[in-house]
């Protein structure tokens, strides 16, 4: 089964070496962004420098870094999806040498009376996929270890979050009633696509996760409401806000 996927007792057979050479050294926090249209205000509002890319067949992704108050910072546009997003945080790793990573993203709010104008700042995260079963021993939810760091930097910029627990899934059609029951039942307040396959990698290499999100869909057990979908995915703010965090660890 793949809850039995968790190996901690033999080698992987092939390395990144093998397809990169030695581990970089370039810097030391990188920002892990979804959005096309904030990567490419990034691109259009800094001096930005390449100075890696992630290879793939079907088209490299090229890592970036800029200046902020004094410190350079990675950034690359992510691929969507659990699997996908924690391989390029491991490969940007290698090829950068960060090893402070911050994400933010979009998420369907379970909550809305919690989660309505305030970002969410996930505590756990449900296991519904499956890269992280490689990373960590099996279990439900996996714990985000840098929650509380983040909190306090949102409480010194007095910026209005929610704490709680998050369900990550592979599969977003399959959002069914049923699932969003029993998510809300066990303190769910969203559902995202990345965190728990990035928080495992985080955790199995001695990174850094500091990640938080905003709702802009919702989802209830009877009915389907998605106002600020493309704000929450979008809106520049986010971005800004890593620039505060970023500043703070």
């Amino acid at each position: 089964m793949i809850t039995d996927s968790f190996d901690n007792k033999t080698e992987p057979i092939f390395t990144l070496k093998d397809f990169y050479g030695e581990r970089k050294k370039i810097l030391d926090i990188c920002i892990i962004i979804f959005s096309k249209e904030i990567y490419e205000t990034v691109l259009t509002t800094y001096i930005c420098t390449k100075i890696a890319e992630i290879n793939a067949p079907n088209g490299a992704v090229p890592i970036y870094k800029f200046s902020s108050e004094g410190k350079e910072i990675a950034f690359y546009l992510s691929a969507i999806g659990s699997t996908g997003t924690s391989e390029y945080c491991i490969e940007s790793n290698w090829l950068t040498g960060a090893e402070k990573f911050i994400m933010f993203g979009s998420a369907g709010s379970l909550d809305k009376e919690k989660t309505q104008g305030r970002f969410v700042i996930p505590t756990e995260a449900y296991r519904d996929e499956g890269i992280s079963y490689h990373y960590a021993p099996p279990t439900d939810y996996i714990k985000m270890k840098n929650h509380e760091k983040l909190a306090a930097i949102f409480d010194e910029l007095h910026f209005p979050y929610v704490k709680g627990r998050v369900w990550t899934t592979d599969a977003f059609l399959r959002e069914t009633a049923g699932q969003v029951a029993k998510r809300r039942k066990e303190g769910c307040i969203a559902v995202d696509m990345e965190l728990a396959g990035v928080q495992s990698v985080c955790d199995f290499y001695g990174f850094d996760l500091y990640d938080f999100l905003v709702t802009g869909d919702v989802l209830s057990e009877d009915k389907y409401e998605m106002e600020r979908f493309n704000d929450a995915n979008h809106n520049l703010d986010k971005f800004y806000i890593t620039l505060e965090i970023a500043k703070r660890i």
